[in-house]
């Protein structure tokens, strides 16, 4: 299951992350690194970006890099 997918208050697991060359090492530096728990705290009305939370702080990502 992607990110893009999750309901909103459910948290989860990364297992691994997507995407390729600089998409991918953004998202990593960004602390979205396998084993690390998101929970999605809300979607924008038109469903994009999206609010996650890990390691205590609160990321907004585009959906289409969820």
């Amino acid at each position: 299951m992607t990110l893009d997918k999750l309901p909103v208050g459910q948290t989860r697991r990364i297992a691994a992350v997507g995407g390729q060359g600089a998409l991918r090492r953004r998202l990593l530096d960004m602390g979205l690194t396998p084993g690390v728990e998101v929970t999605l705290m809300k979607r924008a009305p038109m469903g994009d970006p999206l609010e996650i939370r890990l390691r205590g702080y609160e990321l907004t990502l585009r959906r289409d890099d969820a």
